[in-house]
């Protein structure tokens, strides 16, 4: 189908330059696909030549028509070429191309829909970036559904991927968690509690904010604190290490329930330091400067950036100054083309003069650096705040979840066809959560709602794994009575009904879906796509029977589709991080 969609391409180029004598590349040709199955198979608009021609698209479209026509230049079998208004469309030979179309995702297999147009470049992707003061809360879930899953997707471009995390766990916020547990802890562990780790921790950074609230010097004693640290207090260090390791072992479970890795971990007590340098270096060489206060600060108000501290009057550093060290140290680490971090839109102005400030001190990649910024999740009854203690725990998100998943097995009597009930909930909660996340477009603000993401009907996650174990179980049962249907054999000419050909078709854009995905850095566009080739395959299922025909090649033929469909909902669930069943 690409073949086809770049020979038709070159056709138009050519025509157009036949016709004006304006050289025109094949890949500028602008191709869409028709609103309505009556007007074609693809469509070319006509509007971006009418500078060259000088006359209207619809004139254009009549000429380039007539050329390609008269030089009998069309794919042979591959369509006929209507002059329609503005575009020239083209209505495509379906038997010849549906051949094609499932041969070439059966011989693929997983690498359907695959690209090489980021081969041989490096990108670095961070996402997560937890802070050791608290355990990850929904927040934190998008932020890695859309990590995880745009790695994927620029893997999938044939791009070579470094996940990347760094672990907040320095700087006046771990500050006050340490502080809270001094004053309020007597020795308390996660044993002795009995609590996760990280959830122990964060019980105390709500305990600060508490007792800030009543008491003015609570925050004058964090200050304190980070100067301490920052000079190697012994003492402070070794609590920092135990509450560090606490926060740190619980964030690594959730990831584990998740199916988050990465690559490497970054640290910021390990990559301040750097930073710190960078900015001294800045500093003598007249890049940024010391205020009255004894801060150092760059002035970018000449790009309208406003002024920043790099380091405190104190002498401390910032989550900028660390920025500076980490960027600089992964570049040493391993040279990327690009690095992409994925953090909420509300930090657009810190990566604008993150990325200026390395601009200026005379990295280059700079100019590579990009900030994927996503919207704010909230739950319906409003949006969270850490400090209250009003967030939406991970881990308190994907139990219920779970709960929820167990209820709806349950509920529609299918525990006898899964072979284990908690293992089917969990890879049913990971598929709600994920898709639910992903559907949205990044830059969206979205609502999570649970009930709604866990239903087996409707745009969700499991509504898709329901429709990849309905095609497994009718493979299966295809595979078992093979000697039944002994002889039968594909014949692409019997998916004679309009509405298999737009299947086919469907099933045929899944390349473009991935590359655009891919582009645009939107794992929306795959989770949009599944859901309509889900929706458009039930459609056809329910009123075209596979199984149950006295026509054994077309029981055959429609196996062939079925498992074409199968294919491509496995390789794109793999781009959004939902588990494939085979049974549900």
């Amino acid at each position: 189908m690409n073949a086809t969609k770049e020979a038709w391409r070159e056709i138009i180029a050519r025509a157009v330059r036949e016709e004006t004598g304006e050289e025109l590349e094949a890949s500028r040709i602008i191709l869409e696909i028709p609103p309505r199955p009556e007007l074609g198979d693809l469509a070319f608009p006509m509007f971006p030549y009418a500078r060259i021609f000088r006359k209207s698209p619809q004139e254009i479209a009549l000429i380039l028509a007539a050329s390609i026509k008269a030089a009998g230049s069309g794919p042979p079998g591959r369509g006929r070429l209507v002059a329609a208004g503005p575009y020239l469309n083209v209505h495509l030979d379906p038997t010849e191309l549906i051949d094609d179309i499932l041969a070439e995702v059966r011989g693929q297999a997983e690498r359907f829909g695959l690209h090489t147009f980021l081969t041989g470049q490096s990108i670095v992707v961070e996402f997560s970036c937890p802070n050791t003061n608290k355990p990850l809360h929904l927040g934190h879930l998008r932020n890695d559904a859309l990590g995880m899953s745009m790695a994927k997707l620029l893997e999938a471009g044939g791009a070579e991927v470094r996940r990347v995390n760094l672990i907040n766990d320095r700087g006046i916020h771990i500050c006050k968690s340490i502080l809270a547990y001094q004053k309020f802890g007597n020795n308390a562990t996660p044993e002795s509690e009995q609590v996760k780790s990280d959830h122990l921790v964060g019980d105390y950074y709500v305990r600060f904010s508490e007792w800030a609230g009543r008491d003015d010097s609570a925050e004058e004693a964090a200050r304190s604190m980070l100067k301490s640290w920052e000079a190697g207090d012994p003492e402070l260090r070794k609590l920092w290490e135990t509450m560090n390791r606490w926060a740190i072992e619980g964030i690594e479970e959730t990831y584990a329930k998740t199916g988050v890795s990465f690559d490497q971990v970054y640290f910021e007590s390990e990559t301040y330091l750097l930073g710190r340098e960078e900015v001294l270096k800045g500093l003598k060489e007249n890049i940024f400067y010391r205020d009255d206060d004894g801060s150092v600060q760059v002035d970018l108000t000449g790009v309208d950036l406003d002024k920043k501290v790099l380091l405190r009057s104190d002498g401390t550093s910032l989550y900028l100054t660390q920025d500076i060290g980490t960027a600089v140290q992964r570049q040493r680490d391993w040279p990327f083309d690009r690095m992409i971090y994925v953090v909420a839109s509300e930090q657009r102005y810190h990566f604008a003069v993150l990325f200026k400030v390395l601009e200026l001190l005379g990295y280059r990649w700079s100019e590579n650096l990009h900030h994927l910024a996503y919207g704010m999740v909230n739950l319906p009854e409003g949006k969270m705040k850490s400090r209250e203690g009003t967030v939406v725990d991970a881990d308190d998100l994907l139990a219920e979840l779970k709960k929820l998943a167990v209820g709806e097995i349950k509920d529609k009597g299918r525990e006898e066809v899964i072979d284990d009930l908690e293992q089917t909930a969990e890879k049913v909660t990971l598929a709600a959560l994920n898709y639910y996340l992903l559907q949205v477009s990044p830059t969206k603000d979205m609502v999570f709602n649970p009930a709604e993401s866990i239903s087996f009907t409707g745009n969700t996650g499991p509504y898709l794994q329901y429709t990849g174990a309905r095609i497994s179980s009718m493979v299966r049962k295809f595979t078992e009575r093979r000697q039944q249907y002994s002889g039968g054999q594909a014949r692409a000419e019997l998916l004679a009904e309009p509405v298999e050909w737009q299947l086919v078709k469907r099933i045929a854009a899944f390349p473009e879906a991935v590359a655009q995905a891919a582009r645009d850095l939107n794992p929306a566009l795959i989770a949009a796509y599944l859901f309509e080739l889900a929706k458009s395959y039930n459609g056809y299922y329910h009123d075209h029977p596979v199984l149950h025909n006295e026509d054994k090649d077309l029981v055959v033929t429609r196996i062939e589709l079925a498992e074409a469909v199968q294919q491509v909902l496995k390789n794109g669930f793999a781009l959004i991080g939902v588990p494939f069943l085979e049974a549900m």
